[in-house]
């Protein structure tokens, strides 16, 4: 079975580390959107937490960076007056250095990634969504800062008013992320961000239609009225959605066969008109619940 991924970088990549198991021939799309450069070099938070998950070195304890990291660098720039602030282990550093090199020597990012991810061991594709530069702005009283400012610098503590791909205009999906699209028998979208994570890849020209010729099912990072992690609820909201799975279902509405709900949401099964919405147990605390949930994916499929 040929199965693509959208992904962001945290409730996705727990399910990647069952599906790896599971699907012989994976390809995982990446959100880029969220990248940033920071002491110079280039970091792409999503594409490394989906690297890190499927080689088995991601911390699961924070679901970034690399397991039993040190921060020795991060801690001597702070101590020379260099403000870094997004806390960067010395492992992890290590990778943005390793693309920040290939970039300059004239790689594509797709191509830095293909090296990156064969260097971890990682068998499955790994794809950025585009090879434009995309930029996730938040707008709020405060004025407008890069996603990574609003949820790292600040906490995601600032009031959200809206939300804005700066650049998205100009993104195109790549041969290779299109032709992962069409030979694929189906598509999974991850727990990640609705409006963060996989908007931004719905937005690369040629990525919904793509989407649109294949049975794609997505599993909601929302339970109840609150998000697993992560600001989703503040970012929904922003955008006009309920905070709830069938808001979920909303952001998707034009493509999406089948949703994914936590049981404890099973009373909303048959509540959507154009989306058959399924309910399991969609809480991930380990590899076995990883795999338990991707062998069900993979039965709706």
């Amino acid at each position: 079975m040929k199965i693509v991924v959208l992904s962001g970088g945290t409730g996705t990549p727990k399910l990647l580390r069952g599906l790896k198991e599971l699907v012989d021939d994976l390809t995982v799309i990446v959100n880029t959107a969220e990248d940033i450069w920071i002491s110079g070099n280039k970091l792409c938070p999503d594409i490394d937490s989906v690297v890190y998950a499927l080689a088995d070195v991601i911390d699961d304890e924070k679901w970034w960076g690399i397991k039993g990291d040190t921060f020795k660098t991060h801690e001597q720039l702070k101590r020379l007056g260099f403000d870094e602030f997004m806390m960067i282990g010395d492992l992890d550093r290590a990778t943005h250095i390793f693309r920040s090199e290939l970039l300059k020597q004239g790689y594509t990012l797709t191509e830095a990634t293909r090296k990156l991810k064969n260097a971890f061991g990682v068998k499955a594709e790994v794809l950025p969504m585009c090879e434009e530069e995309v930029a996730t702005i938040i707008v709020t009283p405060q004025g407008e800062m890069h996603f990574q400012e609003f949820w790292v610098k600040h906490k995601g503590e600032p009031d959200v008013i809206d939300i804005y791909f700066k650049g998205i205009e100009n993104a195109k999906a790549t041969d290779d992320v299109i032709k992962a699209l069409n030979r694929c028998d189906g598509v999974i979208i991850g727990p990640s961000n609705p409006v963060t994570s996989i908007t931004p890849i719905l937005l690369v020209k040629g990525i919904r239609d793509g989407l649109r010729r294949k049975k794609v099912i997505a599993v909601s990072p929302i339970i109840g009225n609150k998000p697993v992690s992560g600001p989703a609820g503040k970012f929904m909201r922003a955008k006009g959605y309920d905070v709830s799975p069938l808001g979920v279902a909303d952001v998707y509405a034009d493509f999406l066969d089948v949703l994914v709900v936590d049981n404890s949401d099973a009373d909303l099964v048959g509540r959507y008109k154009d989306i058959e919405v399924v309910a399991t147990d969609t809480i991930m605390k380990s590899k076995e619940d990883a795999k338990r949930l991707s062998e069900f994916l993979l039965e709706l499929l």
